[in-house]
């Protein structure tokens, strides 16, 4: 699709994706009796169910994951994105299958689910606490966990890695950073040693989950390369299983996890937006929006904006046409879920 059907396709369907009870209304409202007595985890953006019955015939315990079209920034609830939700449920899907088989993965593969069902099944891992922020420009940002606000403070130490003094704002770092941050209330940056210290990983657990992460960091790089965009950084989490192994958990190089900017493919250097910026395939475009002073919430008008660039960003990085489901959200909820326990031997 061209921008004015995808502006046509917000305009006319965006109300209509975004309908629908909540995951937690519906368990309420006995819509899926399977799910009663679970826990539910509403967090920014998404939601995510487990309990003690919620486990597959060999007792691994399963957590259902509810993505839905919020979009917050600064630890904050912005607004409410048409398509998002399945924009990022593809962009997932994608980048999944082009790194599972280094990252390994916690998902359950379920005949018949669409790449761009809301609802992911997967193991309820025993997550390991810390983010996994790979990155390879000095992106400008405004959240106090990045490299950018430490180095413009004067700081030339980050997170054990020596900065050179002639780096510039949206310049290339000289080789892809592993730069780790907590997972406190309010996140921190800090060295590898610093989570050796506090017993939160091992070195060598660090090491595997380090190592990995940059390699399949240029196989993305390459992949986008062609599409015309360039990773910029991005983050990671992982966790342990019933095995004991360490896998990735949750979304992979998606547009809220992964900063992407637009690549000129003729000349070799970045587009540059209105500020002379390089312009950005990701949820980072949407920090550099006026929030209203008030509530501070996008306007519809921005919502629309938002919706049309998460789009036109899933054709670059899949090469193909955005095929919606334009049904309300309840419903396609109800039908994943379903779908999801019947494959799992729970469907009552």
């Amino acid at each position: 699709m061209d921008r004015q059907e995808i502006e046509a396709l917000v305009k006319d369907y965006g109300s209509r994706v975004n309908e629908g009870r909540t995951i937690k209304e519906l368990i309420n409202d006995g819509e899926i009796p399977e799910l009663k007595g679970c826990q539910i985890y509403e967090g920014k953006v998404s939601n995510c169910v487990y309990g003690d019955t919620l486990k597959t015939n060999d007792g691994i315990p399963i957590r259902l994951m509810y993505r839905s079209n919020r979009v917050s920034t600064h630890d904050q609830h912005r607004g409410t994105i048409p398509f998002k939700d399945q924009v990022l449920a593809l962009n997932h899907h994608l980048m999944l299958e082009l790194v599972k088989g280094i990252l390994g993965s916690s998902q359950f593969k379920i005949p018949d689910l669409t790449p761009t069902s809301t609802v992911i099944a997967a193991e309820n891992l025993s997550p390991i606490q810390f983010e996994n922020v790979l990155r390879l420009y000095m992106a400008e940002s405004s959240t106090s966990t990045s490299l950018y606000q430490h180095w413009l403070s004067g700081e030339r130490e980050f997170c054990g890695h020596k900065l050179p003094n002639n780096l510039s704002p949206n310049g290339k770092l000289p080789y892809l950073m592993d730069t780790p941050s907590t997972k406190a209330k309010n996140d921190e940056s800090v060295s590898p040693q610093y989570l050796f210290d506090k017993g939160i990983c091992t070195e060598q657990e660090y090491m595997e989950i380090r190592n990995n992460s940059i390699l399949v960091f240029g196989i993305i790089l390459e992949h986008d390369r062609k599409k015309g965009m360039i990773p910029v950084d991005t983050k990671l989490e992982h966790g342990r299983n019933h095995k004991g192994e360490i896998v990735v958990m949750d979304e992979v190089f998606t547009l809220d996890s992964t900063r992407r900017w637009k690549l000129d493919l003729e000349s070799g250097s970045f587009e540059l937006d209105e500020q002379g910026r390089p312009k950005s395939y990701s949820k980072e475009f949407v920090r550099g929006m006026k929030f209203d002073s008030k509530t501070g919430l996008l306007s519809p008008k921005q919502e629309l904006e938002v919706a049309v660039r998460y789009i036109e960003t899933i054709q670059h990085i899949s090469g193909k046409r955005f095929e919606p489901d334009l049904r309300p959200r309840d419903e396609r909820i109800v039908e994943s879920t379903n779908l999801i326990l019947k494959h799992l031997g729970l469907k009552k």
